[in-house]
C-alpha cells in the first residue's frame, strides 16, 4: 500500500506545482481538448501476446509502472485502457484506431520503432498524440515522440562534459552495423555543436577479428591526429570488454587519452571489473531515484520492474502534471514540449519539438571496481539544454 507522504509522490507533487505556475503556452499544433476535472482517458499500449517470450516480461512491466505511476497523481484521475500489440506494427496500428475510437485522448507506448510509426500515423488524422517507449528517433516528429533513452542524448551530454574537462580532439571507434553508425553520427553531431573537434572516426567489423584488426587504426589515427579522447560506441555485451582491453595493450593507455563509452559499462556488473574500463567515462540517470523506483515496484509488485518499465511511469507522471495544471490544451504538442519538462522514476526528462527527448545523465566514472559519480545528473532544465 502506497503511503500518502512517500518522496516519490512528494516530489511529483512538486513538480505539478511547479507547471502550474508557469502555465500551458497557446499555441496548439496537435492534440485534443480535455476536461481536467473529468477522469482521463489515456490508452497504454504494450507488447503482449508476442511471440517474443521477453515481450511480455516487458509488457507486465509497464502496465505495472503506469499504474504506480497514477497511485502517486494526487487531485489527477487517469483511466487507463491497456491494448495488446503483439509486439508487431499491423497490431499496434489497429489497437491505436480502436483506443481512440473509444475515446482515448493520448496513447502510451509501443514499445518497438515500427509499431510505434505505425500507430502513430494511424491517428494523426485524428489529433491524438503517441508517447511510444522507442528511443528510435528516426521515427519521431509530428504526433509521435519517444521517451526512450537516446544516443542524441547521451552523445551531447558526455561531449560537453568532455569540453568542460578541456577534451578538445575527440576519436570516435564503432562498429559497422546499424547500432554503431548511428552511436557514430550521434557524436560527431555532438562534436559539431561545441568547440571541440573530431580527431577521426574509425569502423569495424562486428566481430572478434574485426575489433583485433582495428586496433592498429585506431591507434594510428588517434595518435596522428592528436587524439585527447577516444569515444566508444560498444556495448558490454559487444565489443567493449575486448576493445577496452586491447586499446590500452596497444599503447593507448589511460594516462593518455581518456576512454569515453556511449553505453552503460555498469550494467552487468561483472564488467566494473575489467582492467580496461577503468577510469573510463560513461552516462547513466540518478542512481538514488533509479533505486528509489525499484524499491517501490518491488515492495507494490514482488519483484524488480524491466529496465523499461520506467517509461510508462515517465509518461504518465508527464499526463499528470499537465492535467494538474487545470489547461483543456494539457494533452497537445504544446503542451507536452513545454520547456520545465518533468519528473521521471530516473531523474528530470523533457520532450522536444522534433519528438526526440531530453534527459538529465549523471556523468560517472569506474574507480576500483565501483561506479563513481564525477557530475550530478542536473535537477532541472535552464535555457536551450544541459
Amino acid at each position: 500500500m502506497l503511503t500518502r507522504n512517500n518522496p516519490a509522490r512528494l516530489f511529483l507533487k512538486g513538480a505539478v506545482t511547479a507547471l502550474a505556475m508557469l502555465g500551458l503556452v497557446s499555441c496548439v499544433e496537435t492534440g485534443p481538448t480535455i476536461s481536467t476535472s473529468d477522469p482521463v482517458p489515456v490508452a497504454l499500449l504494450v507488447p503482449s501476446g508476442s511471440s517474443d517470450s521477453g515481450d511480455a516480461v516487458i509488457a507486465q512491466s509497464l502496465e505495472n509502472a503506469a499504474r504506480l505511476a497514477i497511485a502517486d497523481l494526487e487531485g489527477v484521475k487517469i483511466d487507463l485502457r491497456v491494448y495488446s500489440t503483439a509486439g508487431n506494427a499491423a497490431t499496434a496500428q489497429a489497437a491505436a484506431v480502436k483506443a481512440v475510437d473509444e475515446g482515448a485522448k493520448i496513447i502510451l507506448g509501443p514499445l518497438h520503432g515500427e509499431a510505434a510509426n505505425a500507430a502513430g500515423k494511424a491517428v494523426a488524422g485524428r489529433g491524438i498524440n503517441v508517447l511510444s517507449f522507442s528511443n528510435n528517433t528516426g521515427i519521431a516528429g509530428g504526433n509521435v515522440f519517444v521517451l526512450g533513452a537516446t544516443f542524441d542524448n547521451t552523445a551531447n551530454r558526455l561531449v560537453r562534459f568532455a569540453v568542460s574537462q578541456g577534451k578538445q580532439r575527440i576519436l570516435v571507434a564503432h562498429a559497422s552495423n546499424v547500432s554503431g553508425q548511428a552511436g557514430s553520427a550521434a557524436i560527431n553531431n555532438a562534436i559539431a555543436g561545441t568547440s571541440a573537434s573530431n580527431a577521426g572516426t574509425v569502423s569495424y567489423e562486428f566481430s572478434q577479428q574485426g575489433v583485433v584488426n582495428a586496433v592498429s587504426a585506431i591507434k594510428a589515427t588517434a595518435e596522428q591526429n592528436q587524439a585527447d579522447s577516444i569515444f566508444l560506441t560498444s556495448s558490454t555485451s559487444g565489443a567493449l570488454p575486448l576493445i577496452s582491453q586491447l586499446l590500452p595493450e596497444s599503447g593507448l593507455t589511460a594516462d593518455k587519452v581518456q576512454y569515453i563509452g556511449l553505453t552503460r559499462w555498469d550494467i552487468p556488473s561483472q564488467t566494473l571489473a575489467l582492467p580496461g574500463v577503468q577510469g573510463g567515462w560513461f552516462a547513466r540517470p540518478d542512481s538514488a531515484l533509479t533505486q528509489q523506483f525499484q524499491t517501490r515496484y518491488a515492495q507494490a509488485y514482488g519483484g524488480l520492474p524491466h529496465a523499461l518499465g520506467g517509461l510508462a511511469y515517465d509518461g504518465v507522471a508527464a499526463i499528470g502534471a499537465l492535467v494538474k495544471a487545470g489547461k483543456s490544451n494539457a494533452l497537445t504538442t504544446s503542451a507536452l514540449t513545454q520547456g520545465a519538462g518533468f519528473q521521471g522514476v530516473n531523474g528530470i526528462f523533457r520532450l522536444r519539438a522534433d519528438g526526440s527527448n531530453e534527459r538529465g545523465l549523471a556523468v560517472v566514472t569506474i574507480r576500483d571496481k565501483q561506479v563513481v559519480t564525477i557530475d550530478p545528473a542536473p535537477k532541472s532544465f535552464s535555457g536551450g539544454g544541459f
